[in-house]
């Protein structure tokens, strides 16, 4: 007789779970008195834990070490991805352009531009107005006829990309 596995029969395996450490029951129990913690010192009280690095007050050696070379992660470009099946789904005539895509719902967040990704198939014409496109994207929608507007000038890191391209409009406007 074989006993097939059912919702009436689940169990966890042998060894998976362990009787809860039961503290503060009585010596005899073997956690009473100090529970497990030992006598006295930081790790003792209650709410006493130390967090990682911690050297006693002595200076962490992460501190101590000296800090070289350059990050480029302050720096880093990330565009929001968004695929040709979602685009054809899409019910907006006219130009696609990031504006159209935040109100549809299909880019949310911070980003520092859109980039069309070429994953699906074009049954309409397309008119797009991106910051990047896949060669493959590229490819689909002109030969559905379709056109592409590559939004050219620097892109800035998300994390102020507003106050930055605000910035960067003022500086270019002629004063008059």
């Amino acid at each position: 007789m074989s006993t097939s596995l059912r919702l009436h029969n689940l169990q966890p395996r042998p060894g998976s779970r362990h009787r809860v450490k039961r503290l503060g029951c009585g010596e005899s129990s073997g956690h009473g008195k100090t529970s497990g913690k030992g006598h006295k010192g930081q790790k003792a009280r209650s709410g006493g834990s130390i967090r990682l690095g911690f050297e006693g007050g002595q200076m962490p050696l992460i501190r101590r070490l000296p800090k070289r070379g350059f990050n480029n992660a302050a720096f880093k470009i990330t565009y929001a991805p968004v695929n040709l099946v979602e685009l054809d789904k899409l019910s907006i005539s006219g130009v696609i352009d990031e504006a159209a895509l935040r109100k549809a719902g299909l880019v949310n967040g911070s980003w520092n531009g859109v980039k069309v990704l070429g994953d699906g198939e074009v049954t309409r014409k397309l008119s797009l107005k991106v910051h990047a496109i896949s060669a493959s994207a590229k490819e689909k929608i002109e030969k559905a006829g379709g056109s592409i507007e590559l939004i050219a000038g620097k892109v800035y890191p998300a994390r102020n990309s507003a106050k930055q391209a605000a910035a960067a409009k003022q500086k270019s406007k002629p004063k008059a």
